[in-house]
C-alpha cells in the first residue's frame, strides 16, 4: 500500500510539474504576442542610442574647436624678429583622447543599432509562430504516455523550444536591465560629464575667437607704426602665456569626464551585451544535456 501511495504521489508531483511548465510556457507566448516587453525594449535601446548619437556629436565637437585651437597662430616680433605661435598645440594630448573617444561612441552606437535590429527581428510575428508550432508539437508528444519511441522526440523539442524562448526574450530584457543599470547609477554621472564637455567646448571655441582676433592686426609701415608693433609684441609674448594658461584651465578636469562617459556606454554596450551573450550560450550548453521529457508511470 506504501508502494502504491508513493508511486501516486511521484505521479502527482510529475503531473504538476507538467502544469507549471505549460502555464510558464503560456505565459511567455503570450508575451511574445502580446508585446509589452518589446516596447519597452524599443524604447529604452532608441533612448541609449539617441544618448550615443548626442554624445558622439558632442565629442566630434570638442575635437573640431580643439582642431581649431591647434591651427590657431599668434604672431610675436620680439625684437624684431617674426616668430608665430600655436599655444593650441597643448591641447594635443587631449586631442588624440578625443579621437579614441569619438570611436568608442561610434561602435556604442552601432551596438546599439544592432540591438534595435535584433529586437525587431525577434518581436516579429513568423517568430512568436514558430513557438507556437514548437510548443504544440511537444505539447502533443508530452501528453502521451508511452514513452517509446516518441521519448527522443519529445526531449529534443523540449530542448529546441525553451532555447527559443531564452532567444526570444534575451535581448529585450538585456535592453531592460541596461536601461535599468543606466537609471539607477549612471544617469547622474552621463550628465554631469556631458554638461562639462559641452562647457568645455564653449570655453575653448571663446578663446580661440579671442586669439583670432589678436591675430589680426593692421599693416603699419611708419615709424609710429614700428613703435606700435615692438610694443605689441611684448603684449602679445605675455598674450601667449596668458592663452596656454587659459587652453590648461578649460581642459583641466575634460579627460576625466570623457573616461566617465567611456564606462557608461562600454558598460551599456560592451559589458553587458557580452554577459547576456554568455548567459545564453550557457544556457543553451546546459539544455542539450537536461532530460526534459516526462517520466510518468500508470
Amino acid at each position: 500500500m506504501a508502494e502504491v501511495s508513493g508511486s501516486e504521489g511521484a505521479y502527482m508531483n510529475a503531473r504538476w510539474k507538467q502544469w507549471l511548465a505549460v502555464a510558464v510556457v503560456v505565459a511567455l507566448l503570450t508575451l511574445a504576442f502580446e508585446g509589452t516587453v518589446d516596447n519597452y525594449g524599443h524604447q529604452y535601446t532608441q533612448q541609449a542610442l539617441k544618448r550615443a548619437l548626442v554624445t558622439f556629436a558632442i565629442a566630434r565637437g570638442l575635437n573640431a574647436v580643439i582642431s581649431v585651437a591647434q591651427g590657431t597662430q599668434v604672431a610675436i616680433e620680439p625684437a624684431g624678429v617674426g616668430v608665430n605661435f600655436a599655444p593650441g598645440q597643448i591641447l594635443d594630448p587631449l586631442n588624440d583622447l578625443i579621437e579614441w573617444f569619438s570611436w568608442v561612441m561610434l561602435m556604442a552606437a552601432t551596438s546599439l543599432g544592432i540591438q534595435e535590429l535584433l529586437l525587431t527581428i525577434l518581436s516579429a510575428k513568423i517568430f512568436a509562430w514558430v513557438l507556437i508550432g514548437v510548443a504544440a508539437m511537444t505539447g502533443l508528444l508530452m501528453w502521451r504516455r508511452r514513452r517509446s519511441p516518441h521519448h527522443a522526440m519529445q526531449s529534443w523539442l523540449s530542448r529546441f523550444l525553451l532555447l527559443l524562448l531564452v532567444v526570444r526574450f534575451s535581448v529585450p530584457l538585456m535592453a531592460l536591465a541596461s536601461e535599468g543599470l543606466y537609471t539607477g547609477f549612471m544617469n547622474e554621472r552621463y550628465d554631469s560629464s556631458k554638461q562639462s564637455i559641452q562647457s568645455v567646448t564653449d570655453k575653448i571655441g571663446e578663446i580661440n575667437r579671442s586669439a583670432e582676433s589678436a591675430a589680426k592686426t593692421p599693416e603699419d609701415e611708419s615709424l609710429l607704426g614700428t613703435a606700435k608693433r615692438l610694443y605689441q609684441s611684448t603684449v602679445e609674448t605675455l598674450d601667449v602665456r596668458s592663452y596656454v594658461d587659459r587652453y590648461q584651465a578649460a581642459a583641466a578636469d575634460v579627460s576625466e569626464q570623457v573616461v566617465n562617459l567611456i564606462v557608461v556606454f562600454v558598460m551599456q554596450t560592451v559589458l553587458l551585451p557580452l554577459l547576456f551573450l554568455w548567459s545564453v550560450i550557457q544556457v543553451g550548453r546546459r539544455l542539450m544535456y537536461v532530460d526534459t521529457a516526462p517520466r510518468l508511470h500508470g
